[in-house]
């Protein structure tokens, strides 16, 4: 059994653990940003039972058309499960708004978790810097982490293309031309609201399951979508 993973303490956000054993199939899904067109096709694809689990990785909020769409469908499913992203994080804080969400809308998305974990597998939104304990991370870092370089950003090093030990981290925030995966970190976010694919994971099967979206609903610079690749640990 795997140790219990735990965070900062300070941190004004839960820790969820589920019991993996309860569930058939676990799926975990990319950055929604929004469209929830595009997500009931990637549902209607993975066709999940009351017995299957679906997670995802955060950032179901703005960009995208339907922001309220979204979370009436996640929150509507009880099989379905999400942790925080920047972008709900940015709704908190009253940084951005979106007319059509309501309070009852925000005090849901203050009640996600920085984290879901099971076995020996966390998910969280932006990543967990290697060169330190998961419980010294904030909670900004862990819905923002990506770049290991000290001007961050896009620049490499990535945090996931060095990560070399347990847990298993599944994470979205980073926009990838394809899915990534190595035995430590599985990057989801292929960029659905920029019109490449919706992305789960399955991960029991370890399989790759995309659908397309309708539409780009917004532009995005080639030099900010990464090419994954696996590199040299940092530190």
């Amino acid at each position: 059994m795997p140790p219990e993973l735990t965070l900062n303490t300070e941190i004004d956000a839960p820790h969820r653990r589920i019991d993996s054993t309860g569930w058939n199939d676990i799926y975990v899904v990319g950055d929604v940003h929004g469209c929830r067109q595009t997500l009931e096709r990637l549902l209607e694809r993975l066709d999940p039972t009351s017995d299957d689990l679906v997670v995802l990785v955060g950032d179901l909020v703005r960009k995208g058309p339907d922001s309220k769409g979204v979370i009436d469908l996640v929150r509507s499913r009880p099989n379905v499960r999400t942790v925080r992203g920047n972008n709900e994080q940015k709704l908190i804080d009253g940084r951005k708004s979106i007319d059509a969400l309501t309070d009852e809308d925000l005090a849901y998305l203050e009640s996600l978790p920085a984290v879901i974990s099971w076995d020996d597998v966390a998910v969280v939104h932006g990543g967990i810097d290697h060169r330190k304990p998961v419980d010294e991370h904030t909670l900004s870092e862990l819905l923002n982490t990506r770049s290991l370089a000290p001007e961050g950003g896009y620049e490499r090093p990535f945090w996931f293309e060095t990560r070399r030990e347990g847990p298993r981290v599944f994470f979205g925030h980073t926009v990838l031309a394809e899915p990534f995966e190595s035995e430590y970190a599985v990057g989801l976010d292929t960029g659905c609201v920029y019109g490449g694919q919706l992305t789960a994971y399955e991960y029991r099967t370890a399989e790759s399951i995309t659908v397309d979206p309708p539409e780009t609903y917004l532009p995005r610079s080639s030099d900010s979508i990464v090419e994954p690749r696996l590199t040299a640990p940092e530190g």
